[in-house]
């Protein structure tokens, strides 16, 4: 992991006033224990109903997209046609997609946190925010994972 995340989904959701059903937090904590790989709902939902078997996949989708306009999750879309999520790091960091795979690696480089800065104040702006996902193949082939069967 790339950075530590200071304060709990559930915790940031009672700072924010929200309700907290027993279903929630169920999903709060499968978001939160998931985050560095970077689930999809259905996964989401895979891993809560083993908790909970009453939480139907409405309410991951719904809880999901609460917790994504309350600026606490993140949505990614990698290029695989599924919108996926991770808790909003205390950190930035960028992404690095293995193509075969699906493995997501999270990775911070200052040098290139001051190149995208160098190039905004050269166009004459300031940088606020950004996002960099780097797309890629294994160089070394036994580092391919993917399973054909």
């Amino acid at each position: 992991m790339v950075e530590d995340r200071q304060s709990s989904l559930v915790d940031l959701c009672i700072a924010k006033g929200m309700r907290m059903t027993e279903q929630r937090r169920v999903i709060a904590s499968v978001i939160e224990k998931a985050s560095e790989e970077h689930p999809d709902v259905e996964e989401l939902y895979r891993r809560s109903v083993a908790i909970d078997p009453g939480i139907s996949i409405s309410t991951v989708y719904r809880t999901v997209k609460l917790f994504e306009d309350a600026g606490m999750i993140e949505r990614h879309d990698f290029r695989d046609g599924r919108s996926r999520y991770e808790t909003v790091p205390d950190e930035h960091h960028d992404h690095l997609i293995d193509l075969r795979s699906g493995q997501v690696i999270e990775f911070r480089n200052e040098e290139i946190e001051a190149l995208q800065e160098f190039i905004a104040r050269k166009l004459g702006y300031k940088l606020v925010d950004h996002r960099l996902e780097l797309y890629g193949v294994p160089l070394d082939p036994s580092k391919d994972k993917k399973d054909d069967g």
